[in-house]
């Protein structure tokens, strides 16, 4: 069969018009049937399919094409005569597929289509970047020729870089989304820490959070409960991100439920581990300090699940007191057989401070962190400033030290103070 004359006019102006459509914004998908419509009609053939490049796994998947069912088909590209034009770049022209060593009849023998003869071509991109193939089947009337061959790479050209433009707007609008979704569960999580501590007289609280990404695995809460005993908690989630915002999101308003329940301690912790260890992924558990401050006599009664060190500070010493964790972090296994700690005792002046680890571990840039020791010295060189003004000056000391190094970790501070006796 003698080839059609290169660029006849309704050829010519059926690329044009293709040309022209492929310029104005079009859905992926959409864009995908053009070029599979379009093609099969300029170039007489049977079927049609657009096949695209994964550059992170290295394969092509087609999600629209002539004849194929609703499932997406993938597979690598050193597979089969398109993943032969993917890794070559070349057109490949074959007149009889079930000669060619890289033909699968798999496909054939599922569906029942009996393929004859094939035109694949690269689709390149900007910067000579590999977008996908397309890929004509069974010429009507015959084979493909070197006519179709040069028909088909005008084509391709303008196909591949509308595609990449598809694309990147696609990913871009997937961006945004998630970018959009990030900035609202922040808010959300900012929401529930606390406007401003509890006023508690005698008492003098301050707490402070900064999450490594828009969204963190660290809380802290203070809640007054009947006037006389305050809520502190203090929550970190293995990780940080978003997975770990919902946990500890959950974990605290399991607290929060308990204690409306008028749960002790022990049973409150029981509730809260048992539920979560069904809950939290087998490699995710929450660190966290849950106590109750009591005005009354002065004590902090507590359970620290791998939440440590507690920083007392002794004012009529000078002495600080590192308490390590009382048990296991909350998530790991049920039923936690639990021993109430020693109660902490607030004398007029002490300063006790609840600190996440990433205060603590945040390096400079010689990987050095910033330690305990540097925690312990700008609390007692700054002890009698109000509360607040010691948070900042933990937050601008822990931040000097980083420099330019990047946060690591999520950042909390809960400081409560007795004031001295009057």
């Amino acid at each position: 069969m003698v080839d059609k004359p290169l660029l006849e006019s309704e050829i010519f102006w059926k690329i044009l018009d293709v040309t022209r459509q492929l310029s104005s914004p079009v859905e992926l998908d959409e864009m995908l049937v053009e070029v599979v419509d379009v093609a099969r009609s300029v170039l007489e053939a049977d079927r049609g399919t657009v096949f695209l490049f994964d550059e992170q796994t290295d394969e092509l998947y087609a999600e629209v094409g002539t004849g194929l069912d609703m499932q997406e088909i993938r597979f690598s590209v050193d597979k089969g005569i398109a993943g032969l034009c993917a890794r070559t770049g070349r057109i490949i022209n074959v007149s009889d597929v079930y000669s060619h060593d890289h033909f699968n009849p798999d496909i054939d023998k599922q569906s029942g289509y009996l393929t004859g003869c094939l035109l694949n071509i690269p689709l390149i991109g900007l910067n000579n970047t590999l977008v996908g193939v397309m890929q004509l089947v069974n010429k009507i009337g015959g084979h493909f020729g070197k006519n179709d061959e040069r028909i088909a790479e005008v084509l391709a050209s303008q196909c591949a870089v509308a595609l990449q433009r598809a694309r990147l707007l696609r990913e871009y609008i997937v961006k945004q989304k998630l970018e959009h979704d990030l900035i609202l569960a922040r808010i959300i999580q900012r929401s529930l820490l606390p406007e401003e501590m509890p006023n508690i007289p005698g008492y003098d609280l301050a707490g402070w959070n900064e999450p490594a990404d828009q969204t963190g695995g660290d809380i802290f809460d203070a809640l007054s409960l009947d006037g006389s005993r305050v809520l502190l908690l203090l929550a970190d989630v293995c990780g940080h991100g978003i997975g770990s915002a919902l946990s500890v999101t959950q974990f605290r308003a399991m607290i929060r439920i308990s204690l409306r329940l008028q749960c002790d301690l022990h049973d409150l912790h029981e509730h809260a581990n048992n539920q979560l260890v069904e809950d939290l992924a087998g490699d995710h558990f929450i660190t966290s300090f849950i106590g109750i401050l009591n005005t009354e006599d002065h004590r902090i009664n507590y359970h620290a699940c791998g939440q440590g060190p507690l920083l007392h500070f002794h004012s009529d010493t000078g002495e600080v007191d590192q308490l390590p964790a009382s048990t296991i972090p909350i998530g790991i296994m049920p039923s936690i057989p639990l021993k109430e700690p020693d109660p902490i005792e607030m004398a007029p002046g002490d300063i006790f401070a609840l600190i996440s680890d990433g205060v603590f571990e945040q390096p400079d840039s010689s990987n050095r962190q910033f330690g305990v020791e540097s925690v312990i010295r700008v609390i007692l060189e700054n002890r009698d400033q109000p509360m607040i003004e010691l948070v900042n000056y933990l937050r601008e000391g822990v931040l000097n030290h980083a420099g330019k190094q990047s946060q690591d970790d999520d950042m909390t501070i809960v400081l409560v103070k007795r004031m001295a006796d009057v």
